[in-house]
């Protein structure tokens, strides 16, 4: 099973890391991926292609049920088309700190329209932190 990338509330640390990752997730390290990085007033962050650097976490997923729990989560459902999902689950490269080649993983990307009419904010170095942005809350 491809391991899935995070940058967002799923990110270790961050709200949703321990009810919804933690139990399914066998190792989680830093790590990147190219694309557009965007913080959405509801809460949370949105990524789309791009040419910029993502930070984010790559998690080595225990089970095939993990990516369900995932999808879930993400309000996708690979049964609909991209325009019936709040977000797309797609297979992209991903590097390490060094911007080295770790081979591919899923990650849950978001249309560029739908980013623009939720009025949603470039983080143009790439990182999002709750710390930092205004932040759903993730009921324990």
């Amino acid at each position: 099973m491809p391991p899935l990338f995070v940058y967002g509330t799923l990110k270790p640390g961050e709200a949703a890391y321990s009810k919804y990752c933690a139990p399914y997730v066998s190792e989680a390290t830093s790590a990147y991926m190219k694309g557009d990085l965007f913080h959405l007033p509801q809460g949370y962050p949105a990524m789309t292609d791009g040419d910029r650097w993502v930070q984010g976490a790559l998690l080595q997923l225990k089970s095939e049920q993990a990516i369900a729990q995932m999808d879930a989560f993400e309000d996708y459902n690979p049964t609909l088309s991209a325009a019936e999902n709040l977000y797309t689950r797609q297979h992209r490269p991903v590097f390490d700190r060094n911007h080295q080649p770790l081979g591919t993983a899923w990650v849950y990307l978001m249309q560029r329209d739908r980013i623009e009419q939720s009025t949603g904010i470039l983080l143009p170095n790439g990182v999002w932190s709750q710390q930092q942005w205004p932040s759903i809350q993730i009921d324990e």
